[in-house]
């Protein structure tokens, strides 16, 4: 893992409406979606940190992205959301 590389957790890749405040979706599918993608092999495998905190590489989220396996689930913003994304360090 690059060191300028951002973890992210799954309501950053998911969104989450409910929290204060509204997160954005990255990648707009559910939970379920997304976990079965990754069964599948079609989403970036997880990264467990601890027995109940899973992360995802931004660079992985990105090479998603850019591979085109989303292209028509994608919102048109995400290259934005993105360089947000890298610029946040919180």
């Amino acid at each position: 893992m690059n060191s300028q590389d951002r973890l992210l957790r799954l309501p950053d890749i998911i969104g989450d409406r409910s929290a204060t405040p509204p997160i954005p979706a990255l990648i707009p599918i559910s939970k379920t979606a997304w976990y079965e993608g990754i069964k599948a092999g079609r989403f970036p495998r997880p990264i467990r940190l601890g027995p109940r905190t899973t992360v995802w590489r931004l660079s992985d989220l990105r090479s998603l992205i850019t591979s085109g396996v989303m292209d028509s689930e994608l919102p048109h913003n995400v290259s934005d959301y993105l360089t947000t994304k890298e610029g946040n360090h919180e």
